[in-house]
């Protein structure tokens, strides 16, 4: 059984209908008699969306446990077991309940995928992991469930499902999407015009940007060469002069007069070596037009014209922009120029802009090199120089008589200039044409072969001779400007590579793009293979031509050792670009093995981080626990001992010692805990706003009385933050102070307002910590000095950053004044009513929230 097919229903926002869209399609496919089955949709109590569900099959769901609540999630096992044709999937970047298969929904239903099942899921743009920061930016909430770009890009089938902002609006006052008690909330905040507006633009334009992948991929397979003016895409010629800003920014500008607008700034660099251009000046170009949204390009072109209108069709451009030359005016007799022959040879599908500058008919101020490969014209010119011009020499001389070395000093001068127009045959023909014309009419006895005087003879063989010797001279030259000239591109394509190596531009499919690119083919793709006989995978490709399933069955491939090669399709590449090739499959594959080395040290990382976790736990289990364990166990023993008689006083402090064990035990399993929930990522904060002196003193409980005092005024803002763990920090903190402070020195915990912000700071006077170590005090098991008064395993401060920073806090260290440290807790101050908590406004599915790995389902059967 193949693949199965994913059909995915974008929104811009929650309730724009993608659940009831995606029902509805289940519904018309259940009536085509289609095998459709519900593995997971939740409806969040709307109506008209829980009606979709009668008449279609559910798969009963999973019941797990956790942290004391029963939550449902989807039964991967059951809805394999049934093997439905179509599932549907809702909230795909979901994150499963701690228990379940796998971590992610996605993860689903890539094996639903896997086993053959069609399914049909729902996202929001907000949930796509590349779009977090933008997303964050606009709404101010940063989205911590999110699924991969990579994934929703390999949906067969994408559909937009999109909705005004002012209509969902209305939907959302009209109590269509939440709870009446949350709307007010969510209009007020995640629903605003201009967020919905934002994230609507954001939806539009990845989608656009979808389609327009699947035009280019069908305009490559049906090789469509007319342009399709589907949206402005602006390509910027380049010569790498000056006038290039200038023609980079009004391209910029005319992009921004359309929708979608594009802009491409190419540089050919001519294999002819008739121009080259300034490094420096060609990255101060690529900056800015990257700068400016655009992007750059690199390409090789024999004939520029050419080059640059077979690119621009080549990404379906709908204008180019070009400077007006800056050849003066006697430079035009050796041709019309770029500008004109791109305007000429453009057709209606592509529009030519000629951008005025300051550098017009100024000269092109770039070196010339003559001849590399001698043109076509030029080799014409030289055999009409070479067989016409003595003829033509000769019937002028029949008429001014000058003397046989005049005449001979014209022809050699005939035939040098064929060997500079064409080369050595047209120059070798002049010779023997020039020769046989002196002797014939200037040589006596004229209208003869012979030659009477010996001194003519010397000086016809000294003719040759001299018209043979320039002509291979200048063929020689013209073959060694065309390898330099050749050597040159090579270099600067080289160049550029290395440019990308060190700019860290390293990605493979990036390197792929740019191959495809230089060499004008339509596909690049790095294969390999284990051994001789196994079968060649795609490591890596770009492009959207045919896919390549051996080296052999592409146009070009170049191996890069014994079981890996570059190939590419399109054409077929002359021998001497197979040099640059090479460079770059070289490139490649260490790229390649670059980029697994990496995932490899990852994946080490990880291990030795977890061993590291592990082995200070064993540490802490079998030092710091054994302590209180101790006391506990010899307590107890001591109570249950029949020799000796206990008084009511030695009762009561035995179990004073057992309560003091306990809670030491409490203390410690807690942090231990705490630090697990924070290093598993399964923290979840509930937002509240609520004000710091409720707070504050109830972490004091566990220190002596009178050890701390506190200074919060009452006329502080309110903060946004989750109680408990506002709490637990506090309690670390001012636990961490008093165990440090000298006896007799009370610790301080003052809070005041800055801003948008609220500080709480826990002060204490002991020996402080040197700079170099405030921020390695704050790692787990980490303690200052490793001598602490008391049990510990290092993990107060570690807990207490950990869960400050999941609030949207932060936690650092300061020295105290006159001696000791301080501890800063930055929190966010609340806005106005309803405005700071939208991680609480919403349901999971509907809008994002703080850190909140389970979704709004679960947390409402929590509180159920």
């Amino acid at each position: 059984m193949g693949r199965g097919k994913l059909r995915i229903y974008l929104g811009a926002a929650p309730g724009v209908g993608k659940t009831y869209a995606m029902l509805s399609e289940a519904h018309r496919r259940t009536e085509r008699g289609t095998d459709c089955v519900v593995a997971f949709v939740e409806h969040h109590g709307r109506s008209r969306t829980e009606v979709l569900l009668h008449g279609l099959e559910q798969v009963p769901r999973r019941e797990l446990a956790h942290r004391g609540a029963l939550f449902t999630e989807l039964d991967l096992d059951a809805v394999l077991a049934r093997a439905p044709r179509v599932a549907l999937v809702d909230e795909l970047a979901h994150t499963n309940v701690p228990g379940a298969r796998n971590a992610k929904r996605w993860q689903d239903v890539e094996e639903m995928l896997a086993a053959g099942i069609d399914v049909v899921s729902t996202v929001n743009i907000q949930h796509l992991e590349s779009l977090g920061d933008v997303v964050e930016s606009i709404t101010g909430v940063r989205q911590r469930e999110t699924v991969p770009d990579e994934v929703v890009r390999r949906a067969d089938q994408i559909e937009l499902v999109d909705m005004s902002p002012q209509a969902l609006r209305r939907r959302m006052a009209h109590g269509n999407i939440y709870q009446p008690d949350k709307v007010d909330a969510a209009l007020s905040n995640y629903f605003r015009p201009g967020n919905l507006t934002a994230l609507r633009e954001l939806a539009l334009l990845w989608v656009a940007d979808r389609v327009d992948e699947y035009l280019q991929q069908y305009r490559s397979e049906h090789r469509v060469s007319r342009i399709w003016g589907s949206r402005e895409r602006i390509v910027v010629g380049l010569t790498g002069g000056p006038e290039g800003r200038t023609l980079i920014r009004r391209a910029a500008r005319l992009a921004e007069k359309g929708a979608g607008g594009e802009v491409l700034a190419v540089y050919i660099a001519r294999s002819d070596g008739l121009t080259s251009a300034s490094p420096k000046e060609l990255a101060v170009q690529r900056t800015l037009v990257e700068d400016l949204g655009g992007t750059f390009h690199h390409v090789l072109g024999e004939d520029i014209p050419a080059a640059l209108l077979d690119f621009a069709r080549g990404v379906n451009a709908t204008q180019i922009v070009l400077g007006s030359s800056r050849r003066k005016a006697w430079q035009y007799v050796f041709g019309p120029g770029v500008g004109a022959t791109v305007a000429r040879e453009s057709g209606s599908d592509l529009d030519v802009h000629i951008v005025t500058h300051e550098e017009v008919a100024k000269g092109r101020g770039l070196p010339v090199a003559r001849g590399a490969r001698l043109g076509r014209s030029r080799i014409v010119w030289g055999w009409v120089a070479g067989l016409g011009g003595p003829v033509l020499l000769t019937l002028v001389l029949n008429t001014v008589h000058l003397g046989l070395a005049n005449d001979v000093l014209f022809y050699l001068a005939l035939t040098v200039a064929a060997a500079l127009l064409g080369g050595l045959y047209p120059a070798l023909a002049s010779a023997a044409v020039g020769s046989l014309l002196l002797n014939w009419f200037f040589t006596p006895p004229v209208n003869r072969i012979t030659i009477a005087d010996p001194r003519n003879i010397l000086a016809l063989a000294i003719f040759v001779g001299v018209a043979l010797s320039v002509a291979s001279v200048v063929d020689v030259a013209a073959r060694r400007t065309h390898q330099a000239a050749r050597l040159r591109a090579e270099s600067e394509i080289l160049s550029f590579l290395a440019g990308n190596v060190l700019r860290g531009e390293t990605s493979l499919e990036a390197l792929l793009e740019r191959v495809r690119e230089t060499f004008g083919m339509e596909s690049a793709a790095l294969l390999e293979r284990e051994d001789d006989v196994s079968p060649w995978t795609c490591a890596g490709r770009a492009g959207a031509g045919p896919p390549v399933g051996r080296p052999e069955d592409a146009d070009v491939d170049m191996p890069v050792g014994d079981h890996m090669a570059l190939a590419l399709t399109g054409r077929v590449l002359p021998a001497e670009d197979r040099r640059v090739l090479a460079a770059f499959a070289a490139q490649a594959a260490v790229v390649l093995d670059r980029r697994r080395l990496r995932e490899e040290a990852d994946r080490a990382r990880a291990l030795a981080e977890g061993n590291r976790i592990r082995t200070a736990l064993l540490a802490a289990v079998s030092h710091d626990l054994r302590t209180p364990l101790a006391g506990i166990k010899a307590a107890v023993t001591s109570l249950r001992s029949d020799d000796v008689e206990w008084s009511e006083e030695d009762r009561a402090e035995l179990l004073e010692g057992i309560e003091e064990g306990a809670d030491r035990l409490d203390h410690l399993v807690g942090n231990l805990l705490d630090m697990s929930r924070l290093q598993t990522g399964t923290v979840t904060p509930l937002i509240r706003e609520i004000d710091v002196d409720e707070v504050v003193p109830m972490a004091l409980g566990g220190v002596p009385e009178g050890s701390a005092e506190l200074d919060i005024p009452e006329t502080l803002p309110m903060v946004a933050v989750d109680a408990g763990l506002l709490e637990r920090s506090m309690a670390n903190l001012v636990e961490n102070a008093v165990k440090y402070s000298p006896a007799g020195r009370t610790v301080l915990v003052a809070a005041s307002a800055l801003a948008d912000r609220v500080e709480v700071r826990v002060v204490d006077r002991g020996p402080g910590v040197p700079d170099e170590a405030k921020d390695r005090i704050f790692e787990p098991f980490q303690r200052y000095g490793d001598v602490p008064r008391g049990a510990g395993v290092g993990l107060g401060l570690a807990v207490a950053r950990g869960f400050a920073e999941a609030m949207g806090g932060t936690l650092n260290a300061e020295d105290t004044p006159g001696g000791g440290l301080t501890m800063v807790l930055t929190l966010r101050a609340a806005g106005p009513p309803g405005a700071a908590a939208p991680l609480s406004a919403a349901p999971h599915s509907a809008a994002p929230h703080a850190a909140a790995p389970l979704s709004e389902t679960a947390e409402r059967q929590a509180a159920r």
